[in-house]
């Protein structure tokens, strides 16, 4: 499976460590648990990137990475039904715990969650601590991006 993150930073694209959310939290987990949140295309991508940054803190280039991860890893997906009623509220806490615990539990490589900006679409949170992580997920390609000024 094919999936995409944006770096902010050239020295980033290759990072798959999870420190980012590890050190702020994200939709999905707290600050403490380890995650790399990617999305299903490059245009989503692009999307959770601009909700989540002023255009003060974009730099003038960013990098797509194209992270392939094994077909054979498993992966969570999160049912509709397991959503609570205000799931895209920000900062919800139903999610962050429902995420720690997959993350930390070790049984999946990724939790496939719906995006809150486009809900017919999916992000992939990965999960940098599971065993063989290095081995069954790697980047298989960085590119410049420049991104469009009308989306700022």
């Amino acid at each position: 499976m094919i999936t995409y993150r944006i770096a902010k930073k050239k020295h980033r694209s290759l990072d798959l460590s999870g420190t980012g959310a590890y050190n702020e939290g994200g939709r999905w987990n707290n600050a403490g648990t380890y995650a790399l949140y990617t999305s299903q295309n490059q245009a989503l991508a692009a999307l959770e990137l601009l909700v989540h940054v002023e255009e003060s803190e974009l730099p003038p280039h960013l990098f797509i990475m194209t992270i392939e991860i094994a077909d054979t890893a498993p992966i969570y997906e999160i049912k509709d039904a397991d959503l609570p009623k205000d799931w895209r509220m920000p900062e919800n806490i139903a999610l962050k715990t429902i995420g720690d615990n997959l993350l930390k539990g070790n049984k999946y490589i990724a939790i496939k969650a719906r995006s809150a900006v486009m809900p017919n679409e999916y992000n992939y949170i990965l999960n940098p601590l599971y065993p063989d992580y290095n081995n069954l997920v790697k980047v298989v390609g960085v590119e410049d991006y420049d991104m469009d000024a009308r989306l700022l």
